[in-house]
């Protein structure tokens, strides 16, 4: 964390204190949820318009949209998440049901409520600063373990005696698991997916393999996001203005918030090796299917990740 130029102008802190909307950026916590009940990169749904009753949103009548207004028809998961189609999020969250993913976010660290149990919550109507969006992606980064963040590494006494150190949490020891390594490797396959094919992509400039991410950006350009991570690092970025109000057109999170990410990174992983990709977990099947369906298609098809307990037969099509 970087502190600003003038402490006395200006106290407050955006990264612990700024509770902004995420966007779309807080889908990949939805998508986690929607893994765990039975949801698969290749479970096709339907990217088209409906109508949302007003119990169902908090407030009144929506007629929620794409970004660029536009419908895809049936399409994949995996699909769905890289080009950050709204209405395939609420459609999961539907079924799911809010009340699941709202008790799901507290796996991050989240406080569920700040995310009302709302349709809404799919794009990221809730509210969360950027250090507890950079402690959630950590959990995808790291293997499935919620750290605890801190900013004081040790203290020191003016002679270099040791005052004070900060006790970091280990994986697997006194760190929490709270995401199961297929999740983790599932989800890790779906985000590095955003930057290879999707709203993402800019990323690909960098010049690796070895990142993962997603854009976020909110109703009237408001806020933009994008979070993202190497396995050693998450970096997050948000743009938006002290008191909230449109950044202007088309200053979505791939072309306001991204470019700033890749500029960091573009240091921070500076003789840093590339990491080659997870190794795939037992209890997932790698299946080769037609993305158009869902199902097994071993003469054209692309392969996809299973867990095991949720591998499509051939008879298994189905449409949300």
């Amino acid at each position: 964390m970087v502190g600003g130029y003038n402490f006395y102008r200006n106290k407050f802190n955006h990264v612990t204190q700024a509770k902004r909307q995420p966007g779309s950026s807080f889908k990949p916590f939805i998508y986690s949820a929607a893994l765990e009940r039975g949801f698969t990169p290749g479970t096709i749904i339907d990217d088209a318009p409906f109508e949302i009753h007003e119990s169902q949103t908090g407030f009144e009548v929506w007629d929620p949209q794409n970004y660029d207004e536009e419908f895809a028809g049936p399409i994949s998961l995996r699909y769905a998440l890289a080009k950050s189609k709204n209405l395939v999020a609420i459609r999961i969250l539907q079924a799911i049901t809010p009340e699941y993913a709202r008790n799901y976010l507290a796996r991050f660290g989240f406080n569920p409520k700040h995310h009302p149990p709302y349709l809404t919550m799919a794009l990221g109507a809730g509210s969360t600063t950027p250090l507890e969006m950079a402690r959630g992606y950590a959990v995808f980064a790291n293997g499935g373990y919620l750290i605890e963040p801190y900013f004081i590494s040790h203290i020191e006494d003016i002679e270099g005696n040791l005052i004070f150190k900060t006790k970091l949490q280990r994986k697997r020891t006194t760190a929490d698991q709270v995401l199961d390594t297929r999740n983790v490797f599932t989800m890790d396959s779906l985000l590095r997916n955003v930057i290879q094919n999707g709203t993402g992509i800019r990323a690909k400039s960098l010049g690796r393999k070895d990142l993962a991410g997603k854009t976020g950006t909110t109703n009237d350009n408001i806020d933009a996001w994008f979070a993202g991570f190497q396995r050693r690092i998450v970096a997050i970025t948000w743009v938006g203005k002290d008191q909230p109000g449109p950044l202007g057109d088309k200053e979505t999170g791939s072309k306001a918030a991204l470019p700033i990410w890749i500029d960091y990174m573009k240091t921070a992983l500076k003789g840093i090796p590339e990491d080659k990709p997870l190794a795939r977990p037992e209890g997932i099947k790698s299946i080769l299917i037609d993305p158009k369906t869902g199902l097994p298609n071993d003469k054209n098809g692309v392969v996809e990740y299973f867990y095991e307990e949720n591998a499509p037969r051939t008879d298994s099509g189905a449409l949300f």
